[in-house]
């Protein structure tokens, strides 16, 4: 956390250092260096903040202004044809919670994993439910690709009423936890919620009380919390809202090879240097893609997802 330290305005007024820990609309929980909660009301249509950010704020009878958000070291977000929506700010890592069912989409996996290298934030694929076998062995299966391009990928069984099974299989995750800001992020059905309450026995108490103050409704994951996991708060998670698309659009077509690590590998091999991967003569991707060329292997599933990402991207510039 940032010490408190007040910053005295021309006209007398003091701003407070706070931390976004949660939000609903344009209302938001800021946390305050000695662990007061205040709701805050950004100033403006442009202030627009995000669960994650260092902001100044200032107190209004019993709720709060944010008047300023400081720099941002990172943004996670995705963007659509109609609109952004932003995840979180200032992460050390992402959490791709995937479950051994449902079926996690590939499609998905991909998208969030460009998005977050667009952001240059740290990615750990996390494929949990290790007890469903052979359902988690076809999965696990799946992710090779993602393991063959350096991938942080682990296994987790997290069970709503805990146990030892649950204990010893998530220690590896709970070691890359430790000292960071992750955001926890995946489709509905993962086990989000049960990671989070494993972990944060008091998150269903805290998000109960966050959407009585913010009007919310009904305990769901329908905002973006963070939680501390220790009283030192020195290690967060950030709870998301599961998705079912993850859009794109903020990313150029032709920035896409370098955002997918296994098409980079092949893509220095390309006779052009604007080579599109697609059907250019001397096309490394595309030799490997073939088969041609030795080294890691390109599955043709990565390809297949380059292919209709780059179209799906072109389409979006006219």
């Amino acid at each position: 956390m940032v010490a408190r330290q007040d910053l005295p305005l021309a006209d007398g007024k003091n701003l407070q250092h706070g931390l976004v820990i949660a939000g609903h609309g344009r209302h938001v929980w800021v946390e305050t260096p000695d662990g007061r909660k205040v709701i805050c009301h950004p100033r403006g249509k442009q202030n627009k903040t995000v669960v994650g950010d260092r902001v100044l704020w200032q107190i209004t009878q019993d709720e709060g202004t944010i008047e300023k958000v400081l720099p941002r070291k990172n943004l996670l977000y995705r963007q659509d044809e109609i609109r952004t929506k932003s995840f979180a700010a200032n992460l050390d890592q992402v959490i791709i919670l995937l479950g051994a069912e449902p079926e996690f989409s590939e499609s998905q996996l991909a998208r969030a994993l460009i998005a977050i290298e667009a952001a240059k934030i740290s990615p750990i694929i996390v494929l949990n439910k290790r007890d469903l076998t052979p359902l988690f062995d076809r999965a696990w299966q799946r992710l090779q690709p993602y393991r063959a391009m350096g991938y942080a990928v682990l296994a987790t069984a997290f069970k709503p009423h805990g146990g030892e099974a649950s204990v010893n299989d998530n220690e590896a995750l709970a070691s890359a936890l430790q000292g960071k800001t992750s955001l926890i992020l995946g489709p509905s059905g993962a086990g989000k919620s049960t990671l989070i309450n494993r972990w944060v026995p008091q998150a269903q108490v805290m998000t109960q009380e966050i959407s009585t103050a913010l009007n919310s409704g009904k305990h769901t994951t329908t905002s973006t919390t963070l939680y501390w996991m220790d009283d030192t708060k020195t290690t967060a998670l950030i709870d998301s809202p599961g998705f079912q698309e993850f859009g794109l659009h903020h990313i150029a077509p032709m920035q896409l090879a370098q955002l997918m690590p296994d098409i980079a590998e092949h893509a220095d091999d390309c006779k052009f240097y604007n080579c599109s991967h697609l059907h250019e003569p001397g096309c490394g991707v595309l030799n490997a893609a073939q088969g041609k060329t030795q080294g890691v292997e390109l599955s043709p599933m990565r390809y297949k997802i380059y292919g209709d990402l780059f179209a799906e991207l072109s389409q979006t510039r006219y």
